[in-house]
């Protein structure tokens, strides 16, 4: 069967879409900035007591992960039944102030406690921000066209999580922490004036009662998909037990002597190969086996931590890092894909919450798990034990979710209901 060309810049016709992007990646530039910042300072407060502070750099994501877990489920409600893209405004003016709050307290050199309490309340506003910019840009642009937005978001994502880092430990290293604050709260501003520019089609559908069994309708609809079940545990663990990121000042620091700047680099390296990934990808045909792919990638994910974890060479290291954010980015793409192409558009802001506490949730705990392990072996003992344990998610994710392997081109996905009820007209006609 021939297959028609691909067109790789599909979406990117569409002024909504550019809109769109734009916005989300004035609001990570100014994410990426902020954790930079956040987490040199705080490590270079208790540097001289290397224990505590990789405990103090898993804490971060403690503090963080609570809210975004609490909140999550009531973000995914609002972006459904509420305007997404008023939801999406107000929360970035959230994350000006919050950025504002931590300038202040970088100035006054006040308690690490304090900081805390900010990224508590910058996560409350995370929980109900993805959700809503989850379920707005499918809004933006034809159905046909969201498998290469799905990449470009993707894409652009990750150039902009590579500037963030990278950026922000040079403003860190030469200005100090309190400019990159500044920088953050110029951002965030920004995303929202780009947010507001765009404009979704508005589609009539019913707005779900506030209900608990309404407020739980996405987490049914989740475990009852058993595909996207498979590919959200897969990530969901992978990302868990692999995550290296919140030791990177450590690593930057103490063992690769990198500095500030180093660390900054370290910390876009994923995304430098997230990005290399993403653009192949954009200029390939559709894999025909894309759950086979996304295992090969997890695995490949495992084993660049494991390389990174032993590596003493920061050129290595960097490489590692960059081949970790590769694999990750195909595991990305496909499971973004399959949750939007399958899930109903009244339903987005739900399942888009379920997404936002199996992955974004992952991250910060991740960061937890790497900080207690690097308090009991070492930051290069708490790397090596997350490569191997991904790989041993990547074997139990086959033999569990034997629906991942089977997965195929993804853009010939239909949604839940059409599949399901397909399924049923096929069983009536066997039984007939």
């Amino acid at each position: 069967m021939h297959l028609p060309k691909p067109d790789p810049y599909a979406v990117l016709r569409f002024p909504n879409y550019r809109y769109f992007v734009l916005g989300r990646s004035f609001f990570t530039l100014a994410m990426q900035m902020q954790t930079v910042a956040v987490s040199w300072e705080i490590y270079q407060r208790l540097s001289a007591r290397t224990a505590d502070a990789a405990l103090a750099l898993g804490l971060i994501g403690l503090v963080q992960v609570v809210p975004m877990m609490i909140f999550a489920l009531p973000g995914g409600q609002a972006a459904d039944r509420f305007d997404r893209k008023t939801i999406v405004r107000s929360t970035q003016l959230l994350f000006a102030f919050c950025a504002l709050a931590l300038l202040i307290l970088s100035r006054l050199h006040a308690p690490v406690g304090w900081y805390y309490l900010v990224l508590g309340f910058a996560a409350c506003g995370r929980a109900f921000s993805v959700p809503a910019i989850s379920s707005l840009f499918p809004t933006l642009v034809p159905r046909e066209v969201l498998p290469n937005a799905m990449t470009w978001n993707s894409t652009i994502f990750q150039i902009t999580a590579m500037v963030g880092p990278a950026l922000g430990g040079l403003i860190v290293a030469r200005w100090g922490p309190s400019t990159s604050y500044v920088v953050n709260i110029i951002c965030a501003s920004l995303a929202f004036l780009t947010f507001s520019l765009t404009a979704p089609v508005t589609t009539k559908t019913d707005k779900p009662p506030i209900t608990l069994d309404s407020l739980l309708s996405g987490v049914r609809f989740v475990f009852g998909t058993r595909i996207l079940l498979g590919l959200f545990c897969l990530d969901l663990f992978a990302v868990l037990l692999g995550g290296a990121t919140a030791l990177l000042p450590i690593f930057a620091n103490d063992l690769l002597k990198a500095g500030p700047e180093g660390y900054g680099l370290l910390r876009a390296a994923p995304s430098v190969g997230a990005v290399a990934m993403a653009l192949l990808t954009a200029h390939l045909p559709p894999w025909r086996k894309a759950g086979s792919v996304m295992l090969l990638g997890v695995a490949g994910f495992g084993l660049a931590t494991l390389l990174f974890g032993i590596s003493k060479i920061f050129w290595l290291s960097m490489v590692a890092l960059a081949l970790t954010g590769m694999f990750d980015n195909i595991s990305v793409v496909v499971r973004q894909t399959v949750m939007q192409m399958i899930t109903p558009d009244a339903m987005r802001g739900r399942v888009s919450s379920i997404t936002f506490l199996f992955i974004s949730c992952s991250n910060e705990l991740g960061e937890l798990e790497s900080g207690l392990t690097a308090r009991w072996f070492g930051a290069v003992g708490s790397v090596i034990f997350g490569g191997i344990g991904t790989l041993l998610v990547v074997l139990g994710s086959t033999a569990i979710f034997p629906e991942i392997r089977r997965l195929g081109r993804l853009h010939e996905l239909k949604p839940a209901e059409i599949a399901r009820a397909t399924e049923e007209e096929l069983e009536e006609k066997a039984q007939a």
